[in-house]
């Protein structure tokens, strides 16, 4: 019985060793052929797709670098260090310039409140006719904290006169930035603030690309010209006008003119007398595009009879049919387009400067200005 038992367990055993062997083969067999296949593929050439990696990834970097990363800390033109925490999404502007550069930069959407007499501003009723129905924030004189405040803004824009009010926002747990375009170079700095704080860093870009080729190409065609004496008078009085500290005389000057008023330091608008107009005695006389006199007016005035500008009826003003371009507004820089015409017709011919200032509105703001 042992022995029958014995010969059972050694056949149960052959027989399991039997069974295991094709698997143990077919094992070795798969790994082989895994080894060799892999042996194959090394040794083949690999698709060339770094092309196409390279470029997305130049892609990707290119778009990495024109998107800010938040929490994000600027210095506003005040001065002021502030930290914008997230993107923000809803906007308030207590500024018409600051309001025309977010219409600009594609951001009309996110304004939940403006400045006051938004309505005497044609750039709104043409680039963005839903913000005459936004809540006023008042002016830089009568600035509104508390209805502001109600909007629950994520981020405010408020000119230089208006800082206390910015730090009042702060206190209250709304960020601020204060913004102070006077001139073409602070005019810059602003775009570039306004656009890293609210992430369209590539559209405030093609801003200032804009209006620096625009600048050089003035730059060259006016290169050889003689410079006349321009004289720009104040929304307000024609006796009152803008020093060389100002915006309006970069304007004069990218124009190819000299700022009759270059004497004056003022960094507002300075008084003057008859006199001193007479002594300067301009070669033109250009009226600020929202004056509330004419140019009629000014021709006829007896005390300007001697003047060279009206003698040779070289008095004109400033289109005001969508900003007024004598103001640092984004599209400042057709103002001194436009001045160029009026000063250098052959070098600067109108047809160019119109079909430059159309450029500009349809690439910005999304209508044709010779058609309105």
């Amino acid at each position: 019985m042992k022995r029958i038992l014995s010969l059972l367990l050694a056949l149960a055993m052959t027989l399991s060793l039997a069974a295991c062997s094709p698997n143990e083969s077919a094992a070795d067999t798969q790994s082989a052929v895994s080894e060799e296949s892999a042996q194959e593929q090394a040794e083949e050439p690999a698709e060339d797709v770094s092309g196409a990696e390279e470029a997305d990834a130049g892609e990707s970097v290119e778009e990495s670098a024109s998107q800010v990363v938040y929490p994000v800390t600027v210095t506003d033109q005040a001065g002021r260090e502030v930290v914008i925490e997230e993107e923000p999404q809803k906007l308030v502007s207590g500024y018409y310039i600051s309001t025309s550069l977010l219409i600009a930069l594609g951001l009309e959407d996110r304004l939940v409140g403006i400045e006051a007499k938004a309505d005497t501003r044609p750039i709104y009723q043409l680039s963005a006719p839903e913000l005459l129905d936004l809540p006023s924030v008042g002016t830089a004189k009568e600035f509104d904290l508390e209805g502001c405040a109600a909007l629950e803004p994520d981020l405010v824009f408020l000119p230089l006169k208006l800082q206390e009010s910015a730090d009042t926002l702060e206190e209250l747990g709304i960020t601020a930035l204060v913004v102070n375009p006077e001139d073409q170079e602070l005019l810059n700095e602003t775009i570039e603030l306004v656009g890293t704080a609210t992430n369209t860093q590539e559209k405030a870009q093609s801003l200032l690309d804009f209006a620096a080729e625009q600048e050089a190409r003035l730059g060259e065609a006016l290169a050889d010209v003689e410079t006349p004496s321009v004289y720009l008078a104040g929304n307000s009085s024609l006796l009152s006008t803008a020093g060389d500290a100002m915006y309006q005389s970069d304007m004069i000057r990218m124009a190819g003119g000299v700022n009759a008023a270059a004497e004056i330091t003022d960094t507002y608008w300075a008084e003057i007398s008859y006199e001193q107009l007479l002594a300067w005695d301009p070669d033109y006389i250009v009226l600020a595009s929202d004056a509330d006199y004419t140019v009629d007016d000014v021709l006829a005035d007896q005390n300007l009879a001697d003047c060279a500008a009206v003698v040779n009826g070289c008095v004109y003003q400033i289109p005001g049919d969508a900003e007024a371009w004598d103001s640092p507004v984004p599209s400042g820089i057709l103002g001194a387009v436009w001045l160029s015409s009026i000063l250098h017709p052959e070098e600067c011919p109108e047809a160019d400067s119109m079909a430059v200032i159309d450029e500009y509105y349809e690439t910005f703001y999304g209508f044709t200005y010779s058609e309105n």
